[in-house]
């Protein structure tokens, strides 16, 4: 048989527990204080009310004129009796020097002597004691009678009962006590609500279970590799984890601070400062295409957004490739197809029985095809550049756009240093030249020339010099540097967006430290230069703008 365990409290259950006790142990502390302190002024009001009732009595002319007569019992007894029941007393007791009584509430006791001290009074002082007489401890006040003549010829003791002081502040503390045990439930009536509502608010979680799952989200969100950002109601960074630290390339502190205040682009900051969400966005930052998804975080009011980053930079590159092999894909198969028309057309020569004129045709088709390949290696011998330009100038002129190398170029294989990988170079040429041909596209005598050679920078060493020249309608020099902008862009919007193309050349530039610029081109429309520094020592090859 199993025997169940019981569950740890939740923390709300401990902390209304807790603060039931407290307030307990405050109200039985507070009334036993105040029965002590009650009982101390109780007794020493007790005290006050003897000592005026003995001083009155033994200041009353009727009674030192008792005093004088044969019988002062016939006289003061009644007295006494009336002054108890109006002074509320439980004894006044009138005697003789010798501390003889002449009255007491219990006649009996009349003639007997006093039980008590009475030296001092004898001395003429009034003082008060708490002492155990016949009626049991009482708090009692003895004062001296003054004759005439100033001898003391009598002597009155008044007193309370210690038994009736502790009555009265029983009533007290009763009523304390019913006080305090409604203080106690309107604290526990509170403690229980507040604690209702914390115990929502921890989703019933004993410290244990908080604590544990404090370290599963500690322990998972440095282990997610992408990136979460966490804003508060002010846009200030609430939380932010490795990958996310990665992804935005922040290596300070940056909780508490705001994220306008992180140097990241514009774009990106945007979208994070953005009230509406964000789904699947692409931003770039210094050196990373990320995809930005986010959340506001609301209950009534807004609290805060979460965003998730992910790195998509291989993806977005893989992409452009793709973009490419599409490209040429639909290149070869124009190609294949004016190749079929040909063909037909040497073939039908044959049949025709003009077999030389099919020779003719055939050799200068190849002759043309070989003379753009021919041309193109010679300028451009790095193999991934000339495999690009080539298949450029395929879909350039698809699109009734002539793509030229121009006369100037010059790029031997094996001059790029490894710190220059092809997919950036393919990036870079490839997105420029895009760009370039739909610009040109539709203009008059439609052109892009295209120049790659090395070069001398002006602070020392070599430099890669890419420059594409387009004839559209150029670039407004205030908006120069807006078309770097990520989204930025002069044509409608496509399915897949627009505006990514340079952008992602500007990333590319910026991480091996080159620049990027655009200018009016020779002869109208715009021309784009980049100059990437190249980590080893080359030989310098003019630059030329010429064209063939």
């Amino acid at each position: 048989m199993r025997i169940p365990v019981p569950r740890p409290r939740s923390l709300a259950g401990q902390l209304f527990a807790m603060q039931a006790v407290l307030i307990a142990v405050v109200v039985a502390g507070y009334a036993l204080f105040t029965y002590l302190s009650d009982r101390s002024q109780a007794e020493e009001a007790a005290s006050r009310q003897a000592s005026a009732v003995a001083r009155s009595v033994a200041d009353s002319p009727s009674v030192r004129e008792a005093i004088g007569t044969a019988d002062p019992t016939a006289r003061l007894q009644p007295y006494a009796l009336r002054i108890m029941h109006d002074t509320e007393v439980d004894f006044v007791t009138i005697m003789n020097p010798a501390g003889i009584r002449w009255t007491h509430p219990d006649e009996r006791q009349i003639g007997l002597h006093f039980r008590g001290n009475t030296a001092r009074a004898l001395k003429g002082e009034t003082f008060t004691e708490t002492y155990t007489g016949t009626l049991g401890p009482s708090v009692r006040a003895v004062t001296p009678v003054e004759g005439d003549d100033g001898r003391i010829v009598g002597l009155v003791s008044a007193g309370i009962k210690v038994e009736a002081i502790t009555k009265r502040v029983q009533d007290q503390v009763t009523a304390l006590f019913g006080v305090a045990a409604g203080a106690l439930a309107l604290g526990a009536v509170g403690t229980y609500v507040v604690n209702a509502r914390l115990r929502r608010h921890t989703h019933g979680m004993n410290a244990a279970e908080l604590s544990r799952m404090h370290d599963y989200h500690q322990a998972a969100l440095h282990a997610v590799r992408e990136g979460l950002l966490m804003l508060d109601g002010q846009y200030r960074v609430a939380l932010i984890n490795d990958g996310g630290r990665e992804l935005l390339g922040v290596s300070e502190e940056v909780v508490g601070r705001s994220v306008a205040d992180l140097g990241l682009p514009a774009p990106l900051t945007g979208a994070l400062l953005s009230s509406e969400p964000r789904v699947d966005e692409v931003h770039l930052t210094a050196d990373r295409v990320v995809a930005v998804n986010t959340s506001p975080v609301s209950g009534g009011e807004r609290r805060g957004t979460v965003a998730t980053l992910r790195d998509v930079t291989e993806l977005q590159s893989l992409m452009g490739e793709l973009d490419s092999e599409r490209g040429f894909t639909q290149a070869l198969r124009s190609q294949a197809h004016e190749a079929a028309n040909r063909l037909h057309t040497v073939v039908s020569l044959i049949e025709l029985g003009r077999a030389e004129e099919a020779v003719d045709f055939a050799t200068a088709e190849l002759e043309l095809a070989q003379a753009l390949t021919d041309q193109v290696v010679a300028a451009v011998s790095e193999p991934v550049l000339a495999a690009l330009l080539l298949g450029k100038t395929a879909q350039a002129n698809e699109r009734g756009v002539e793509l030229v190398v121009s006369r100037g170029s010059g790029l031997d294989d094996g001059l790029l240093p490894e710190s220059l990988p092809a997919r950036d170079l393919v990036t870079i040429l490839g997105n420029l030249i895009d760009n370039a041909v739909d610009a040109a596209q539709g203009s008059m005598r439609a052109r892009v020339t295209v120049t790659a050679c090395t070069g001398h920078r002006a602070q020392g060493g070599g430099e890669l010099v890419l420059r594409v020249a387009d004839t559209g309608a150029g670039v407004d020099p205030a908006l120069a540097e807006q078309v770097f902008e990520r989204g930025f862009s002069t044509k409608p919007s496509g399915p897949g967006g627009r505006g990514l193309g340079l952008a992602l050349v500007r990333q590319a530039v910026h991480r091996h430290e080159g620049t990027l610029s655009v200018a009016e081109a020779e002869g109208g429309g715009a021309e784009f230069v980049v100059r990437l520094p190249l980590r080893t020592a080359i030989a310098a090859v003019p630059v030329s703008g010429g064209e063939e």
